[in-house]
């Protein structure tokens, strides 16, 4: 099955590949190249530290081309789920209990950002979201009870 990736994320996946293909790798290979220019490799902590610098890069660089090619990425503009909620949706919820808003963009599990408000696709509050739509109520068990949300709006801005 292929992961859902919005068109965003996708860009901004490419734009740190290339980064990392452009920019860094280029960057450890020079300072790898200097450190063993300094002599003996064993007592040598910049080689260690440039070549486990490499050994990152080379990962995050397979770990990018991976998703990339095994991704499913989703025009949110195309989408025309109208008040429901699926995924690529920007969801605004008003808490019952104290009235207080958040805004939530429901994203792939790789391009999730708390801080930014993005949260997976696989998260508990993405699952009790979907399929439910503007004016709906929905429970969400969190580490201090279960609280209701009201779904105020729902709109895909792409």
């Amino acid at each position: 099955m292929k992961a859902p990736l919005t068109s965003k994320g996708a860009v901004r996946l490419r734009e740190e590949l290339d980064r990392l293909k452009s920019v860094e790798r280029p960057k450890v290979i020079e300072a790898i190249a200097e450190a063993r220019a300094h002599g003996d490799l064993k007592e040598n902590a910049e080689y260690h530290a440039a070549r486990e610098q490499q050994g990152f890069i080379e990962g995050r660089i397979k770990e990018l081309e991976y998703t990339l090619s095994h991704a499913q990425i989703i025009d949110i503009a195309s989408l025309n789920a109208g008040s429901r909620v699926v995924f690529g949706a920007t969801v605004d919820l008003a808490d019952v209990d104290t009235d207080e808003k958040v805004t939530y963009t429901i994203v792939g599990d790789l391009e999730s950002d708390l801080k930014q408000r993005m949260i997976s696709i696989s998260s508990p509050v993405s699952r009790a979201l979907i399929g439910k739509h503007e004016g709906d109520t929905i429970t969400i068990d969190a580490p201090s009870g279960q609280r209701e949300y009201e779904i105020i709006a729902v709109r895909y801005v792409p």
